[in-house]
Formats: C-alpha cells, structure tokens, sequence
C-alpha cells in the first residue's frame, strides 16, 4: 500500500511530515519491519532523492488495522492540517484528514478504525473515493 501526505504544503515541508509519519508508523509493533520510504528523483539543484511517501507490505495479524489506528493517531498529533492518502495496489484509495478525525470522540474513532480497516483490507474505494 502506498501512503502519500496531501497537505498542499511545499515539498520541503511535505518530506519533513513524511519523514515524521514513517518514524510514528515504524514505532507501532505491528508495522514493525513493514515500512519502506519511497523515494523520486531529486530536484534540480538538490543533493538527492525526494521522500515522495511510504510504501506498506500488509498481510494477516493486525497489520491494517494497525495502519489505521497509526494514521489515525499521527494526524491527530498533528497541529496544522494534513490529509493523508493510502493507495492500495488495485487502486482502492481513501483519505483521512485532520478535519475529519480531528474533532471525532473516542467511540466514534473506534467505529472510523473498524470501518477505514475493512475497506482497506477488502480493496473497496469509499463513497466518492475518501473518507
């Protein structure tokens, strides 16, 4: 699956939050090992690659549902808004924001991280293609 920062901010801006998202995912015991940089081309006049987003291998045991609740909570830690996009390899994508997460109660939370981790898993693009 493949994870991408949509916050319309400036590159250099969007790598930091990248690169803050794949420290917070790789922290989470049930991602552990499962997620990989991905990298383009550098920028003219710039030393090397460009973090563009994060690549996620999820199989069996919780690794969704894991990703879900780790999104989840980054963007909650967050304190500007940022919309993150998860594609996965069919093309099934949804997207959670600040916005939307941001202002849910506990229970309300749960019943996101159940849902957003089915559809996740079942490859079923939500109403409109985001969440």
């Amino acid at each position: 699956m493949d994870v991408h920062l949509a916050d319309g901010a400036e590159d250099s801006t969007a790598a930091d939050e990248t690169r803050s998202l794949l420290a917070w995912l790789t922290e989470a015991d049930e991602l552990r090992g499962r997620v990989a940089p991905q990298e383009g081309p550098p920028v003219p006049g710039t030393l090397g690659p460009v973090l563009d987003g994060l690549v996620v291998a999820l199989g069996s045991g919780g690794a969704v549902t894991g990703l879900t609740t780790a999104l989840v909570a980054w963007i909650r830690s967050r304190h500007n808004d940022v919309t993150v996009k998860a594609t996965r390899p069919d093309g099934a994508s949804l997207e959670i924001s600040t916005k939307l997460v941001g202002p849910m109660t506990p229970r309300e939370l749960r019943t996101f991280v159940t849902d957003t981790s089915r559809i996740l898993e079942s490859g079923r693009e939500a109403d409109g293609g985001a969440l």
